[in-house]
């Protein structure tokens, strides 16, 4: 006897996934925290990649069908994605790190790299999913936001510890781009974006690789982070000017790492940060707090 195409039972499932509203959660680390909130109960649809740039996106048409089928579309903000300015979708686009964030005087985008900031975050897109659902998801989102919290909190002691193992003078973090403000003021890091403070316009001149040598040599720093692998042309010169190599391994500032969660990615920033630098990073705590991320259902 043929077996029917759908059972009764898969039928259920198909038309409850059908049911399940879409969520766009655009760029920085929105995407996991959104599907960590909602688990199986919305369509969540990530538009940037882990490791991608949120600078330099653009929209695909699937993208802009995406949007216009979302109940909730939820932004980093502070221009971290310059042409999701202004966009619009079927619901409400919100920005979240500008909620979280209200006071920027930088304009950094990069927030959630203080682990506080990220729990301010998660909050913040619990509140904005809430209607989504018109109450009846409430009580499941408020206990895997207070899941979240505790993760994030932990990491933020975590960072804390890991940092004090640098010696004072080398707790320095050099860039070619301001993305680690909210890092370094909350850990006693002093970051040094050299592209940012020293070039005109983004362009190197002499006197700007001149003017940066200095300020790396000055600053006790025994590498420089590069932003991605191989390390551009701009970072190459900078790191022949002042002699000081640069560091094997890249910072994810933009968003996560490939296949990497939220809590991964901020532990292995700051591993490869203290290590650099001269201090140790206690791995197996890091891997408990991996876990305790990737266990919140």
């Amino acid at each position: 006897m043929p077996f029917p195409l759908v059972t009764a039972a898969a039928g259920t499932l198909l038309a409850a996934a059908s049911s399940a509203p879409t969520v766009v959660a655009v760029d920085g680390v929105l995407c996991d925290i959104t599907k960590k909130l909602v688990a199986d109960q919305a369509r969540v649809i990530c538009l940037i990649p882990p490791g991608a740039d949120p600078h330099t996106m653009a929209l695909r048409p699937a993208d802009r069908s995406n949007l216009s089928k979302a109940k909730l579309v939820l932004l980093n903000g502070y221009n971290l994605t310059p042409p999701l300015k202004g966009v619009k979708a079927g619901g409400p686009v919100v920005s979240v790190g500008e909620i979280a964030v209200p006071s920027n005087p930088l304009n950094d985008p990069h927030l959630w790299h203080d682990p506080a900031i990220a729990a301010s975050m998660t909050n913040a897109v619990a509140a904005k999913l809430k209607p989504v659902f018109n109450g009846t998801q409430d009580a499941a989102i408020d206990q895997r936001r207070a899941a979240m919290d505790s993760v994030l909190g932990s990491l933020g002691t975590w960072t804390g510890q890991q940092i004090k193992t640098v010696p004072a003078e080398q707790r320095v973090l050099i860039t070619g781009h301001r993305a680690y403000s909210f890092l370094a003021r909350r850990f006693g890091i002093r970051e040094l974006p050299v592209v940012d403070e020293y070039a005109t316009g983004g362009r190197m001149r002499p006197s700007s690789l001149s003017a940066i040598s200095k300020a790396i040599k000055k600053s006790g720093t025994k590498v420089i982070f590069p932003e991605a692998l191989p390390p551009s042309k701009t970072m190459r010169r900078i790191s022949k000017a002042s002699g000081v190599p640069l560091a094997s391994k890249p910072l994810f500032a933009d968003g996560q790492a490939p296949g990497k969660s939220l809590v991964q990615t901020a532990t292995g920033n700051i591993c490869t940060f203290v290590v650099a630098q001269g201090g140790r990073c206690d791995e197996n705590s890091a891997a408990q707090l991996q876990q305790r991320w990737a266990s919140i259902r």
